[in-house]
């Protein structure tokens, strides 16, 4: 009898654990916007997709120069996120003609290419049994 409770609470614990760490939610802060004008987009990538399709996307309202959004239910895994300053709220990234960027962005652990887009490796970060909370900077 006290095997098949110690095996009963033990199946509980796994599966709790297992319910909980597909319910994590990553924050994200970009705290030096230029103006309160327009939006922040942020999108949320695995190294498969990265800089495509994001896997969840948010739209972060400006205020005072700073902007917070939240995904919720993420899965453990390895994820990056990019995001930039939508000025004139087209929903796009603007660029110039020779391709440098017009709007800000940034990127998750604040390490740019200078020459050119965001890298996976240097923006990924790993969800796992916590929430994660990050601070990113244009």
């Amino acid at each position: 009898m006290k095997i098949l409770v110690s095996f009963t609470v033990i199946i509980i614990a796994f599966i709790t654990n297992v319910i909980t760490a597909q319910n994590r939610t990553i924050s994200a802060t970009v705290l030096n916007v230029s103006s309160d004008t327009g939006t922040v987009q942020f999108g949320l990538y695995n190294k498969t997709n990265f800089r495509l399709k994001p896997l969840k996307s948010e739209i972060g309202k400006i205020e005072n120069g700073k902007t917070t959004i939240t995904f919720k239910e993420v899965v453990a895994g390895e994820y990056a996120i990019v995001c930039y300053h939508d000025k004139n709220n087209n929903d796009t990234m603007d660029f110039q003609p020779n391709g440098m960027p017009l709007e800000a962005f940034g990127a998750a652990n604040n390490i740019l290419n200078l020459y050119g887009p965001p890298i996976f490796e240097d923006a990924k970060f790993r969800v796992s049994d916590k929430d994660v909370s990050l601070k990113i900077k244009f």
